[in-house]
């Protein structure tokens, strides 16, 4: 599993300091982002080997509203791993430790140039199933 923490900022929040719901789509992304940073795997070296992911579905469900200057953790983890996709599971829960959001988010590896599904590289899929 991996963590990674973010503040609630003013520009988060609508007029009554509450957090935008697609905001916690946006928190989610830069998690997975950080945690293939963190396996050795920048994204924009993917692209240049025309290797990017993109978000098949997503099932998100909201149970208490984050709020400004609140400091969140974002829990990521794989619960299904194949050749060319995965599927993160997905928790954001406050500095108390309180569940606010949970998403299934699956995840399609593509070659950019042909917009077509490809296999994961086979060092990021070896490095992605240790996580599981």
């Amino acid at each position: 599993m991996h963590n990674w923490p973010v503040r609630i900022y003013y520009e988060d929040t609508d007029a009554g300091g509450i957090v935008y719901y697609a905001n916690y789509l946006k928190f989610m992304e830069r998690a997975r982002t950080e945690w293939l940073r963190e396996l050795g795997y920048e994204q924009d070296i993917l692209l240049e080997q025309s290797i990017a992911f993109v978000v098949k579905r997503v099932e998100m469900n909201n149970y208490a509203p984050a709020r400004f200057n609140q400091l969140l953790s974002i829990e990521s983890q794989i619960v299904e791993l194949k050749g060319a996709s995965m599927v993160f599971q997905q928790k954001i829960k406050n500095e108390s430790g309180d569940l606010l959001v949970a998403a299934d988010v699956q995840v399609a590896c593509v070659d950019q140039v042909k917009m077509r599904p490809r296999k994961i590289p086979r060092t990021l899929l070896g490095d992605l199933s240790r996580g599981i």
